[in-house]
């Protein structure tokens, strides 16, 4: 208890890093996944392989390497004098929305393939049909994994500490060198990225109370 209570600031600034890493990467992973989800489907042959290439890669590509790319090369190419909050946050969404692309995917695989057709011969584009008829009727299937992958998201979020990124794990490690007991820190350090993950679960569950998802 005395190393929460001596060092509640450094505790309370970390948490905080962690919800804010968490809830911008899982912005731009939501945001990038339904986009190239929308490439995977798309009538048009070279979105199709772009979407395709980009969920292989980054798939099978292993999350530090990427941090590795996001904190050393690409500062020296596109965003010089970047963050570690941007340059994690980018990491994060990157990796992440090629697992939200899929479940994207799978959702819209799900709706009856006569209602696009039947919206196409209403005379919509492939981006109405997708926006306006298909999407509405795939977030119901998508809800369920995607509250998975936002707490996979989470405690990915953990990778960002060793790059100086002041979230829990980050400051877990600082308390450690300082020689306070690594079994107090790692434990507050859990139960903090409880709270998060229980909180990430239960607004889901709202969600899918509220859309009427059937599991």
């Amino acid at each position: 208890m005395n190393v929460l209570l001596d060092y509640l600031p450094e505790f309370r600034d970390g948490f905080l890093g962690t919800l804010a890493i968490t809830a911008s990467a899982a912005l731009l992973a939501l945001v990038l996944g339904v986009l190239i989800a929308g490439f995977r489907v798309s009538p048009v042959p070279p979105l199709r392989a772009f979407g395709t290439a980009w969920v292989t890669v980054l798939r099978n590509t292993p999350l530090t390497l990427l941090f590795l790319v996001a904190f050393f090369v690409v500062p020296q190419i596109l965003f010089q004098g970047a963050s570690p909050y941007v340059l994690a946050t980018l990491a994060l969404g990157f990796y992440t929305s090629s697992f939200v692309c899929e479940a994207v995917r799978s959702g819209i695989t799900t709706v009856p393939l006569g209602q696009a057709e039947a919206a196409r011969s209403l005379g919509m584009s492939f981006p109405q049909t997708l926006r306006l008829v298909v999407l509405p009727q795939a977030t119901r299937t998508v809800i369920p994994p995607l509250s998975s992958i936002i707490i996979a998201l989470t405690k990915n979020s953990a990778i960002a500490g060793a790059f100086g990124y002041g979230e829990l794990f980050n400051v877990s490690k600082l308390l450690n060198d300082r020689g306070y007991p690594i079994a107090w820190i790692f434990l507050w350090t859990a139960l903090a990225y409880l709270v998060i993950t229980f909180a990430v679960s239960g607004l889901f569950r709202l969600l899918e109370r509220r859309l009427g998802v059937a599991r």
